[in-house]
């Protein structure tokens, strides 16, 4: 993850420099050399999410490259605010810090986890969860694109809610290796802690319109921003309504930054008259 970045500027490993002091752990360590274990906690993995994408961005904007919105899933979230000039580069790092803590914790003391379906429409998944809720918590958690939805909760509950889907007809319906049931009541532990670390944090009025995952519209004031953030953890990812919501605005251009290429793979099920661009390395940057 940014190797390439690192190796090639000067100012990279001075970011990653001022990301250690923060984090209180060798960052860029884990993400060029491992272990990959390491890398895959949530306490390691967000934060080496969140300092990719923000040098990316910093990139962009040398090259006087101005998006006209802007919107994250989940963690992206707080790159789409750092890009939107909201929160500084520190104070965003250690809001990311403390939010992966907490939902490490939270997966801690409400063991649970999530599942992926494909091929089910919402008002079949939203019954799937009712009929499986018998056996423990379980709520949609991602609206990633037509026909594809995560769900989360206690493992008895996504255990159950697996078998029902696939009763149903769902093409897929997988388990998928993660440290929590995140986007559920189950994080209500991480919600709460997370209110008390953006209370301390300042937050300034977005310079572009920023898509909320909570109800998929653009926000822009401190307030309805430090609410949302904590409500986000235990609230679906509205991400298929987030996109839709932006090509009614006008985006007809959408750029993935950061690693992987994720967003503009659910892009191209979402809408295909748009297109979308992964911006992941020095050398995405350099041909666009």
């Amino acid at each position: 993850m940014a190797k390439d970045l690192y190796d090639r500027c000067e100012y990279v490993k001075q970011t990653y420099k001022r990301a250690n002091e923060i984090l209180g752990f060798d960052l860029a360590e884990i993400c060029f050399n491992g272990p990959e274990e390491e890398l895959k906690q949530t306490r390691v993995t967000q934060p080496a999410i969140f300092v990719h994408s923000a040098l990316l961005i910093n990139f962009f904007s040398d090259k006087n490259i101005k998006p006209a919105m802007a919107a994250g899933h989940s963690l992206g979230e707080y790159s789409a605010l750092y890009c939107a000039e909201a929160l500084t580069f520190d104070d965003t790092l250690r809001l990311v810090k403390v939010r992966a803590e907490l939902m490490q914790k939270a997966g801690e003391i409400n063991k649970g986890t999530m599942a992926a379906f494909i091929g089910l429409q919402e008002d079949v998944v939203a019954e799937v969860c009712e009929s499986a809720s018998s056996a423990g918590v379980v709520q949609v958690a991602n609206f990633n694109s037509p026909g594809q939805i995560v769900i989360s909760g206690s493992v008895a509950g996504v255990n159950r809610a697996i078998e029902i889907a696939k009763e149903k007809g769902a093409k897929r319906a997988i388990l998928l290796g993660v440290g929590g049931a995140f986007h559920s009541p189950l994080m209500e532990y991480a919600s709460e802690g997370l209110q008390k670390a953006l209370a301390e944090v300042e937050i300034k009025p977005t310079s572009i319109p920023v898509y909320s995952n909570v109800h998929a519209k653009p926000i822009t004031q401190p307030d309805e921003i430090r609410q949302l953030l904590a409500a986000q953890l235990t609230s679906p990812v509205q991400w298929l309504k987030i996109v839709r919501n932006m090509i009614q605005d006008g985006a007809s251009e959408f750029y993935e930054v950061g690693p992987g290429s994720v967003l503009r793979g659910l892009l191209k099920r979402i809408n295909r008259e748009v297109t979308g661009k992964s911006i992941g390395k020095l050398s995405d940057l350099e041909n666009n």
